[in-house]
């Protein structure tokens, strides 16, 4: 009897798919949440995501603009500093 009931599978075969990839690489085959590109296990949920203007959201660390600028400056101050050196020498 299980094969005798009419299913309402059309619109969600026809629905877009989530883009999300899974731990084995492959993509997310779950239907995305109308109006978004993702399903509700990968973010398409409502209020899902970080509020707007989040400060737990930033980089900090070795990746900062600002360790990244100073390393580019220490490192033309050393290529400076060795050019001096061997001009002289």
């Amino acid at each position: 009897m299980s094969g005798t009931f009419p299913r309402n599978s059309g619109p969600m075969l026809a629905s877009l798919r989530c883009g999300a990839r899974t731990r084995a690489g492959k993509s997310c085959n779950a239907p995305a949440v109308d109006g978004r590109t993702r399903c509700r296990m990968h973010g398409g949920a409502p209020e899902s995501g970080a509020p707007p203007g989040n400060q737990n959201a930033l980089k900090h660390g070795l990746y900062t603009k600002a360790a990244i600028e100073e390393r580019k400056q220490l490192r033309t101050l050393m290529r400076d500093a060795r050019k001096l050196v061997h001009s002289i020498a």
